[in-house]
Parts: structure tokens; C-alpha cells; sequence
């Protein structure tokens, strides 16, 4: 099959107070030739909206409702057969999209994420998160974060709107159910940069991740219950190559993540 362009695709944006990285996203899209953009704005409290604008974009509001809800009301808007899914934190270099559909398309996937190159501030909870990222079992699970589908597909399965987080894993079962074939790039990669570099920013994603998969055990039973033991597994083995790396400043951060992913999974358990 011959790859889609760039120019056939539309990129589908949701935002919250992402004033300071939205620009880059939105620059890049277009020097990667997209055909169109569409932000979700869940209700921000900054310039996000009018930043989107000022690139040309087609803005909507999710209302509040969250990233599942935006997504799904993106893809919706669209009008081209295929849709980029892109958060804000990311940047794709030049000729970065072109080379993603062309992977897509030449090895038969479904659904397919550019790989994912985190860069972080300064501060350290931002460098450990990089670290993590880049180091981590996880950087090869598909995601949502800079993804090419059909917009066919997404429209026939969807996304949860329960998954305040986690939405991902939640989709990448239910695609591996229907016989779907995903996958990460691990040719074509992407800039992925985090919002903040402090601890506040950590905890919190900490929480949504271990929230999301509280819900996947809740939705999934015990098909799901293996999940329970990620936190402990990626903190362990983390903690393991920091020291084995010279670099035991690592642990600090390995610890926080295992027990905030543990608070956030128990109250995705209880609701």
C-alpha cells in the first residue's frame, strides 16, 4: 500500500495550560507538512487557545471532560482517512512524520508511535524522569503521545472516557483483542519534553499513571492484576541500573515513583 503523505493527515492536539510547549508542537507539525490541525482545549487558564490560533489550527473545547473525551472529539472533527494523535509536549523533526507513515504503511501496522527521544530542564525530578524514559522497559509500549491510525479505527473502538491516565494501555488491550497490530518506532523518533522539572510535576504524573492502572485492574479483573506489580518491577530494576551505573542519585527518584504509583493505584482500586 502506498504510504499516506503527510498532507492527507490530520493532527489531533488536546491542551491544558500548555502555553509554553504548544508552540513547538504546533511549528513543527507544519514544517512536517501536515494537512491539518486540530486543538482540544480542556479548559485552560492560559494563551493556549489563542497560540493555536495563531498557527492556524481549528479550535474546540472538551468542556472539562478530559484527554480521552478530547481525543475522541478531535478525531471526530477530522476529516482526512488518517489522524496523527500529538500531545503538546512533543516535537517532530523535520521529515519525522513523513518516514513515520512510511514505516506504518510498509510493515502493515494499525496503529503506530514514533519513538520517543525525552529531554528534560535542569531540575532534578525532570532529568530523572528523562532518565526513566529513556532507560525504562516502557519507552517500546505503544502509546498515544505521537501516533499515526486510521481515523476508521479510532472511531470504531474509541477511547475510555473513564482513563483520566492510563487511556493508552487501555486502548493498546482492547487493539491487541481485536487482533491489531501496534507498535513504536524505533527509526523515526520524536523530541518528548516534560512541562515542568520539579517535584510537584513527578508526583503528579506518578499518581496518573499508577491511577490508570487501577482502573485497568478494576476493568480488566484478573486478566489485569499483573499490572499491580509494574510500580515495584520498573522501580526495582531502575534502582538496579542506577547503582550498577554509577549513578545511585537515580534511587531517590525510584522510590517516589514506586510509592506515589502505589497512592495513585489504590484510588483508581476505590472508585
Amino acid at each position: 500500500m502506498t504510504a499516506p503523505s503527510p498532507s492527507t493527515v490530520t493532527a489531533v492536539v488536546p491542551v491544558r495550560n500548555a502555553e509554553r510547549l504548544l508552540p513547538g508542537c504546533l511549528e513543527s507539525l507544519h514544517r512536517n507538512g501536515v494537512g491539518r490541525i486540530i486543538v482540544v482545549d480542556g479548559l485552560s487558564e492560559d494563551s493556549s487557545r489563542s497560540i493555536a490560533r495563531r498557527y492556524g489550527a481549528v479550535v474546540l473545547s472538551d468542556e472539562g471532560h478530559g484527554l480521552p473525551h478530547a481525543r475522541t472529539l478531535g478525531v471526530q472533527a477530522a476529516q482526512t482517512p488518517w489522524v496523527v494523535l500529538a500531545d503538546s509536549d512533543v516535537v517532530f523533526p523535520d521529515g519525522s512524520l513523513a518516514a513515520l507513515l512510511e514505516e506504518f504503511s510498509e510493515d502493515g501496522y494499525d496503529a503506530l508511535q514514533a519513538g520517543l527521544r525525552s529531554t528534560a530542564g535542569p531540575g532534578y525530578w525532570g532529568q530523572a524522569l528523562a532518565e526513566h524514559h529513556l532507560n525504562g522497559r516502557s519507552r517500546w509500549w505503544f502509546g498515544l503521545v505521537a501516533t499515526v491510525e486510521a481515523r476508521s479505527l479510532l472511531l470504531e473502538h474509541g477511547f475510555d472516557d473513564v482513563f483520566e491516565s492510563g487511556e493508552d494501555i487501555e486502548l493498546r488491550w482492547r487493539l491487541r483483542d481485536a487482533g491489531l497490530r501496534t507498535g513504536v518506532s524505533r527509526r523515526t523518533l520524536v523530541e518528548h519534553r516534560f512541562a515542568a522539572d520539579d517535584f510537584a510535576f513527578a508526583k503528579d504524573q506518578f499518581l496518573m499513571d499508577g491511577t490508570g492502572l487501577g482502573l485497568m485492574v478494576r476493568k480488566r479483573g484478573w486478566a489485569g492484576l499483573r499490572l499491580v506489580a509494574l510500580p515495584l518491577a520498573a522501580a526495582t530494576r531502575g534502582t538496579l541500573l542506577a547503582v550498577t551505573r554509577g549513578e545511585p542519585r537515580w534511587a531517590r527518584y525510584f522510590a517516589a515513583y514506586c510509592w506515589f504509583n502505589y497512592v495513585g493505584m489504590a484510588r483508581g482500586l476505590a472508585r
